[in-house]
């Protein structure tokens, strides 16, 4: 069975992004969202640094491309902070890291709207149950605080 490069490159991402929730988590138990953040751009900008002295870049591209890619990063950038707010301010990771990370939902909506992308029935039935999912795992009974003593 061949299995495509794609989708390998897709597994390799949802093993890495489960475990940055798993990490956000644990770092934001101990540390602020801001200074949590503060380490996760020092690590981006380590892999950029690498990247830049290992790979050939085309440097030749129009300036309303590299806008886009700017403004892709400070969105990602937002979205991770906020997702590090979540978790700082209480957020179980077993509830918040699937919820951000179903932002695929809102990029499908508006590959929709923007490019014109059609979606199937199996398509639609995925985002109906990935929203339904994201509904459940929402939904947390409260806790009993612990018995004094």
């Amino acid at each position: 069975m061949h299995i495509p490069l794609w989708l390998l490159f897709a597994l390799f991402a949802m093993l890495f992004f489960g475990l940055t929730g798993i990490t956000q988590k644990l770092a934001t138990n101990e540390i602020s969202t801001e200074l949590s953040y503060i380490w996760f751009c020092v690590a981006m900008l380590v892999i950029a640094v690498c990247m830049f002295a290992l790979v050939p870049l085309d440097w030749h591209v129009r300036r309303k491309i590299i806008g886009l890619a700017i403004a892709g990063g400070v969105l990602n950038g937002f979205g991770c902070m906020t997702s590090f707010k979540a978790l700082e301010v209480g957020g179980k990771a077993s509830i918040v890291v699937p919820l951000c990370y179903i932002y695929p939902l809102v990029a499908i909506f508006l590959a929709v709207v923007f490019l014109h992308e059609k979606l199937t029935g199996t398509a639609i039935a995925g985002i109906a149950l990935a929203v339904v999912a994201a509904f459940l795992l929402s939904q947390e009974r409260p806790t009993e605080p612990p018995a004094p003593g």
